[in-house]
């Protein structure tokens, strides 16, 4: 890992800690408590998708005729990312993105859809998503997130998009998550199956795989422009932040 990458993980760290250490994992105990947290946690999992394409349309070609755009290693990182988080497997080996996989394990433990499938009906029928973020029954805190999420997605450079994407965004999973995961799927294992093998594919795929092809993605794009780098710092302190007060929001 680069000097630049090492430092700025360095910095991102006091904010790693305190997400981690965030009161909502403490108050999930039950089916109940994993439904709601899944009913806004959705919200995260369908917008990364966006950061991830928006990505994919600065660092590659997405138009006839096609022509090369950028580095092909840019190109390569950030394809590959895109094949395992749009077309993955579920539980039965059947192709899946990890977005359409977590609404089916919501589908599958009874979690609430109805405000997420509003938002999703609302960009489907062509409301600008900002808009449709104003639309939705949704708390305050979501809103900000998702706001920040398409800023980002929206009008930032690629240099930006990449240190969000890979830093800002990151799912942390603490130890007391899998353990309550474990219970419930021992209690109700056609309930929890689904969300279960979710998380465990997010760990395989995107905490190891998908993970360390970012931080090239960031590397190679900031380069050694220290602006660049300086940016990729606030952006994702930002993300972060942000990241803390959609858990408020569960814990609420």
């Amino acid at each position: 890992m680069s000097t630049r990458l090492q430092e700025l993980k360095k910095q991102l760290e006091p904010e790693r800690i305190k997400l981690l250490s965030h009161p909502v994992y403490t108050k999930i105990k039950d089916l109940e408590g994993l439904r709601k947290f899944a009913s806004v946690h959705v919200f995260a999992v369908w917008d990364f998708m966006s950061l991830l394409k928006s990505l994919q349309n600065s660092l590659t070609s997405v138009s006839i005729p096609w022509m090369p755009v950028g580095s092909p290693s840019t190109r390569y990182l950030i394809n590959e990312i895109v094949l395992g988080e749009e077309s993955d497997v579920d539980e039965e080996g059947v192709r899946i993105s990890h977005f359409e996989l977590y609404l089916k394990a919501m589908h599958r433990m009874d979690a609430d859809t109805t405000a997420i499938e509003s938002l999703l009906s609302l960009v489907r029928s062509g409301t600008p998503v900002r808009k449709a973020l104003n639309e939705i029954n949704i708390p305050d805190n979501v809103k900000k997130f998702l706001q920040f999420t398409f800023d980002i997605a929206l009008d930032a450079q690629p240099h930006i998009q990449a240190a969000v994407f890979t830093f800002g965004r990151e799912d942390l999973i603490p130890s007391m998550f899998n353990q309550l995961l474990e219970q419930l799927y021992s209690e109700t294992p056609e309930k929890v199956c689904t969300f279960k093998y979710y998380i465990e594919r997010h760990i395989e795929v995107d905490g190891e795989h998908h993970s360390h092809l970012a931080t090239q993605m960031v590397s190679e794009l900031c380069g050694t422009d220290e602006e660049k780098w300086s940016n990729a710092l606030n952006a994702s302190k930002k993300a972060l932040e942000l990241r803390y007060l959609l858990w408020d929001a569960v814990s609420a």
